[in-house]
């Protein structure tokens, strides 16, 4: 299962399920079976078939679905009611709208998306699109895609106009589809880095455009919403970015990881799928106002600690548009966090939200999907316990609806077309080559604290390589505010074992004091703390200690497997 958006008329969620059995498939010819795509009535009425839900993609003859790819994910609906992008291909009913009876297998298809990355007049198969996002005008989406240069493994966010080519002749499928046009990069490789390095000073710059992973747009669509750079050392958060004047605003500082998010259509709430209902990321980020130096090579591990293999640890949280600050960090919305494992509650903390959470267009509801826990991620060679599923006909995917009640619903008004030029990006040229970001060169730097101290800093290359791979940051009485003080050293060095997978060596002794007998510490044990991950399973492997303490509280890593 993984849900999606709601129709325009908010009374339904589109998902796709997986059909796996009688009575709904009874043999492999149904056309019930495999991954499809339906929807469900939100509001209690049902189809006219007397069902809650219906499937939209069920008995879709082939001659219909021409070059569709088998990806089915993230799946949102257009504004016109009658269009549902899913994966890379959009499902059109045509005249009619997705809820009504018209919308039937007979006058439904399924259009791949094409994305022209090689010379204009190719015969081949269009680059490779990943999390492809709607923009709120309904013509223009933004998508994500990998590169690998020398080995390493990078990421892009694109911008571009959605056309419908019915009659395309050129690239594949020569079949009717939907094309993207006026694509551009969401970078510039000669614009002010997060990082920059003037002689032997090193400084950060907040107001550096860092788009990575991009992860939608604002409900009024003047924005992109993407994962950054780290403003603070191990700790992973969302910003948005205006698409033509390149202003940046941080939506979250939490130091627990999040990154699913999706913003209100009236742009005044957040909601955030985050780890903040755990205590899973502090051990790395929960010494606040330590500059993201080490980030330079750890980053593998501090996003990849956020699950344990398929096992998620987010939860839902609204915040307003202010994002978090002081001591507001926002509102769980799905209870307390002293739920009972094995309970079934909508807190069970064993039901852990995944991909994306989406708002009503009346902005008075919320959809998120949750799996429960289930091996490797718990049993057998695992010590934590499995849990017997409680949900009917024991599934571990379960579709939950929040609703806002004491919110008024939204008027819907009409979103302004987004400009097919973003300013601060790179037009995309069929063909071309991206530039790289550029690294950081190996040497010996200092940082100055913006109130007090600075930091010794060594970016260490190993081997025949220029890349650095070993961070070594010293600090003396460092302070952004004036306030706290940081004193101590960091060592971290990471081992590339292939583009998927990279093992860190951590050793810490960082001290921070600051008013009325504060004192936080980040320390690692004699030996160091070791870890090993790879990005795509996130399955962690580590061993030894490194521990942060914040007034007396100690927060431990998590131990392997766990």
């Amino acid at each position: 299962m993984a849900s999606g958006d709601f129709l325009p008329d908010n009374k339904h969620v589109i998902s796709m399920v997986t059909f796996t059995g009688a009575p709904a498939a009874p043999n492999p010819s149904s056309i019930y079976n495999g991954e499809q795509v339906i929807l469900i009535k939100t509001d209690g009425s049902k189809f006219s078939n007397g069902d809650s839900w219906k499937c939209v993609t069920c008995g879709i003859p082939s001659e219909h679905r021409v070059g569709m790819s088998t990806m089915l994910d993230y799946p949102q609906a257009f504004d016109d009611g009658k269009r549902i992008l899913v994966g890379d291909n959009v499902i059109d009913c045509g005249e009619h709208l997705l809820a009504s009876d018209g919308c039937n297998p007979q006058n439904t298809f399924i259009y791949p998306i094409r994305w022209e990355t090689t010379a204009p007049g190719s015969s081949t198969a269009g680059g490779a699109m990943r999390e492809l996002r709607i923009h709120p005008d309904s013509k223009h989406i933004g998508f994500s895609s990998f590169t690998n240069t020398g080995g390493k493994l990078g990421q892009f966010a694109y911008f571009g106009r959605l056309v419908f080519n019915k009659n395309p002749s050129s690239g594949l499928p020569l079949a009717p589809r939907y094309d993207v046009h006026n694509v551009t990069v969401l970078f510039n490789p000669d614009s002010t880095p997060p990082i920059s390095i003037k002689g032997n000073e090193l400084s950060l710059n907040p107001a550096a455009i860092t788009v990575g992973e991009l992860r939608g747009f604002s409900g009024r669509g003047k924005k992109a919403v993407y994962v950054g750079s780290p403003r603070e050392s191990g700790n992973t958060d969302v910003f948005s970015v205006d698409l033509q004047t390149g202003t940046i605003d941080r939506l979250t500082n939490h130091p627990e990881y999040v990154d699913p998010i999706d913003v209100s259509p009236d742009d005044e709430w957040l909601v955030i799928l985050d780890t903040r209902a755990t205590t899973r990321h502090m051990f790395l980020a929960g010494l606040r106002d330590i500059p993201p130096i080490t980030d330079i090579v750890t980053s593998p591990v501090t996003t990849g600690v956020r699950n344990n293999g398929p096992r998620r640890f987010f939860q839902p949280w609204l915040l307003d548009k202010h994002g978090d600050r002081g001591t507001y960090h926002g509102q769980k919305i799905n209870g307390n966090a002293n739920g009972i494992p094995g309970s079934y509650a909508v807190n069970d903390p064993e039901w852990n939200a995944m991909a994306d959470p989406r708002w009503s267009p009346d902005g008075t509801a919320i959809a998120y999907w949750q799996a429960q826990t289930i091996a490797p991620s718990c049993g057998g060679a695992n010590p934590l316990p499995c849990y017997p599923s409680k949900a009917p006909g024991g599934r571990t995917y379960r579709l939950m609806l929040a609703r806002l009640s004491s919110r008024k619903p939204l008027k819907r008004a009409r979103v302004d077309e987004a400009s097919d030029v973003v300013p601060w990006g790179t037009p995309y040229v069929p063909g071309g080559a991206i530039r790289a970001r550029e690294e950081l060169p190996a040497g010996k730097y200092v940082l100055k604290g913006t109130a007090a101290g600075s930091v010794d800093i060594s970016l260490i290359a190993g081997g025949n390589s220029t890349s650095v791979d070993q961070v070594v940051a010293v600090y003396h009485n460092y302070s952004t505010d004036g306030l706290k003080f940081t004193n101590g050293w960091e060592n971290v060095t990471r081992e590339t074992l292939s583009p998927l997978v990279s093992r860190t060596h951590w050793y810490s002794d960082l001290v921070q004091t600051g008013p009325d007998g504060y004192v936080a510490t980040k320390k690692s044990g004699p030996g160091g703390w070791h870890a090993e991950v790879n990005v795509m399973r996130n399955f962690l492997e580590a061993n030894g200690t490194l521990v942060t303490t914040v007034e007396g509280v100690e927060y431990l890593p998590p131990k392997s497997g766990t």
